[in-house]
């Protein structure tokens, strides 16, 4: 059964919350309320999340200095933020919402397919991370298991090809992302989609590496 992404919806108001996860539901995803900045931060402790919709205007912890704290932690500054805002100050106001880590910045109301096609962006950006990450673990588990001496019938014979296969496949749909991507100028999700690619190709490097025959080290042996 497939993970699905969870999705941040960070106001104050409960009926733009309510809004947000009508305009979101096709895509099917797990979508957390969050009424404040300060509930924002506690879900983020425990989650994972692909994306975060931030409203800017908030009682307290505005939008921005939720960011702010968000940005400053290892485990979620590099989560996508999107902020929405029902006021307009110019340049300066959407600037800022810029300088405090948003990826996008969307002014109420909006047009919600425009939005859905947005956060759709991250959620795959998230789930081919995922995948990266799980084969990375997959091949970290193997290697620990049967050590470097066993690579050449272990690891070669039979896993590294089923390793290679699958790659390929996320490797594949990298690249249809990215096309897509620059077609439609969103330049901060290509920003993030390039930065997926070259992650997948420090994995199939490592990957040919482990190859028996491969140069740089001993056959079926990672280099180092």
């Amino acid at each position: 059964m497939v993970q699905k992404a969870k999705i941040l919806l960070v106001d104050d108001r409960p009926e733009n919350l309510l809004a947000l996860e009508a305009i979101l539901s096709a895509l099917d995803q797990t979508l957390v309320r969050a009424s404040s900045g300060e509930d924002a931060l506690k879900a983020l402790l425990t989650d994972d999340f692909a994306v975060i919709l931030l409203d800017v205007q908030m009682p307290g912890m505005d939008g921005f200095e939720t960011a702010a704290h968000i940005k400053r932690r290892e485990r979620t500054r590099d989560i996508p933020i999107i902020f929405l805002t029902a006021i307009n100050h110019g340049p300066h106001h959407t600037f800022r919402g810029y300088a405090a880590g948003a990826v996008d910045y969307i002014s109420k109301p909006f047009d919600p397919w425009v939005l859905r096609a947005k956060v759709s962006v991250f959620v795959d950006l998230y789930e081919k991370n995922l995948k990266l990450r799980e084969q990375a673990a997959l091949l970290r588990r193997e290697l620990d298991n049967n050590g470097t001496e066993s690579l050449p019938g272990a690891i070669g014979g039979t896993l590294l090809p089923e390793l290679s296969a699958r790659l390929a496949a996320v490797e594949e749909q990298a690249e249809a992302l990215t096309k897509e991507l620059e077609e439609t100028a969103h330049t901060a999700a290509v920003s993030t989609a390039e930065h997926l690619e070259r992650k997948l190709a420090a994995l199939r490097r490592a990957l040919d590496a482990l190859e028996p025959g491969a140069s740089g080290g001993a056959p079926g042996k990672p280099p180092g």
